[in-house]
């Protein structure tokens, strides 16, 4: 704001210079030819005087020339340039040219000023006009940026508190008071907002944490039981795959429940105890565990250790999601590639064709067919975990392979 009242200063003061220079150029210089044909007639009617009275005639070519003429002309006034031989050059004169008849003799009376000398004049006065005005201009500008600084501080003073501003934190915004009352007007509001917005974000937060945990419970309990229909009851074929197909829909509800409330929380930014980790070390354990279900499905390679620092629990998850998504959509008889080179983290998987959207990769329960059983958030938390450490994720279909990358630089 500042800078722009300061450009818009400059140039408004720019255009108010050129046009009140350009005046007053025009005005000085017909202020002193109006002085200078001034002297003319004046000289002119103290020569008539002189004739009249009949007392001696005196002339000063250039400046002054008498002459007797047989018929009278009219009256002439303008510029003519005369040789000076004390400067040996030409000298521009102001011209006054009148014809008398004075005591029945008729007179041509021509009486010339030297205007360069005005013409220095004009040049001064413009230049000293221009020095004094620059000064002028420059004491204004900058006590109109210290002004508009002084006065604008408590504005950006209130933008940088805003920037700051964190929902999770107890601590209430502070803002600078000031003289101006718009701005003490917007700092009510900001306040206002601010409260309204916080005690909305902890009824929200408050509320998510709630369903979330009432919701564990009933499904635990529905998984028991359907667990305990399957294992106790004589169902015929039918009822056994409506029944298991009742377990998977709650398997991958119970999972959703639980991934959006890991999603939230990493909104909330309530992992707030990040450490280094030796990630190889944190991708061999998740690997381990993987084998377990997929045993010599994964290849791993490490060329160097690299240290990240981030919550112990998100490494998991993240590495979790990842290789889960490789297993996944790989081919049943094809292994998954994970490497760790030059802080890269790479997991990738053959099979498939080429996405057909894959800017939509990392948003929430985004599918790529309707037939896919998927809770749809699982790259969506590894995009929340890379944004929450400044982590770059992406994807890649190289050579018949989906590649995902975790830059870690």
């Amino acid at each position: 704001m500042i800078r722009k009242t300061s450009k818009t200063f400059l140039w408004i003061s720019f255009v108010l210079l050129l046009v009140s220079t350009i005046a007053l150029y025009f005005y000085v210089r017909n202020l002193l030819r109006t002085e200078v044909e001034e002297e003319l007639f004046s000289t002119e009617a103290r020569i008539e005087s002189m004739l009249l009275e009949n007392r001696p005639m005196y002339q000063l070519p250039p400046i002054v020339a008498i002459e007797n003429v047989e018929v009278l002309g009219i009256e002439r006034l303008k510029d003519t340039l005369i040789f000076d031989p004390s400067q040996n050059e030409m000298e521009e004169f102001r011209e006054l040219t009148t014809y008398s008849n004075i005591n029945g003799r008729k007179y041509q009376i021509t009486v010339r000023a030297l205007i360069v000398e005005s013409e220095d004049i004009l040049i001064a006065v413009v230049i000293s006009y221009l020095i004094i005005i620059a000064l002028v201009f420059l004491f204004l500008f900058y006590l109109n940026k210290a002004g508009n600084k002084s006065l604008w501080n408590p504005f950006f003073r209130n933008l940088e508190e805003m920037k700051n501003f964190s929902l999770t934190s107890e601590k209430p915004i502070e803002l600078l008071q000031s003289d101006v009352l718009e701005f003490d007007e917007l700092n009510t509001e900001i306040r206002t907002l601010t409260e309204k917005v916080r005690s909305d974000y902890k009824n929200l937060k408050q509320y998510t944490e709630d369903v979330s945990h009432e919701m564990q419970t009933p499904l635990a309990l529905i998984q028991a039981k359907i667990e305990n229909i399957i294992n106790d009851s004589d169902l015929s074929d039918s009822q056994y795959e409506h029944v298991t197909s009742i377990q998977k829909d709650i398997y991958r509800l119970t999972q959703m429940n639980k991934r959006l409330t890991l999603l939230t929380k990493i909104e909330n930014q309530q992992f707030v105890n990040p450490e280094v980790l030796d990630l190889r070390n944190v991708v061999e354990k998740r690997i381990a565990n993987f084998n377990e279900l997929f045993p010599d499905k994964i290849e791993f390679d490490a060329t160097n250790t690299v240290k990240v620092k981030m919550d112990r629990y998100l490494a998991d998850v993240l590495c979790d999601n990842l290789i889960s998504n490789a297993i996944k959509y790989s081919s049943a008889k094809k292994s998954i590639g994970i490497s760790i080179k030059d802080k890269t983290l790479t997991v990738f998987n053959e099979g498939g064709d080429p996405l057909r959207h894959p800017e939509k990769l990392f948003t929430r329960f985004y599918r790529e067919t309707a037939q896919t059983k998927s809770t749809g958030l699982g790259l969506a938390i590894v995009q929340k975990i890379c944004d929450l450490y400044g982590y770059r994720p992406s994807y890649a279909y190289v050579d018949q392979r989906h590649v995902f990358n975790i830059d870690f630089n």
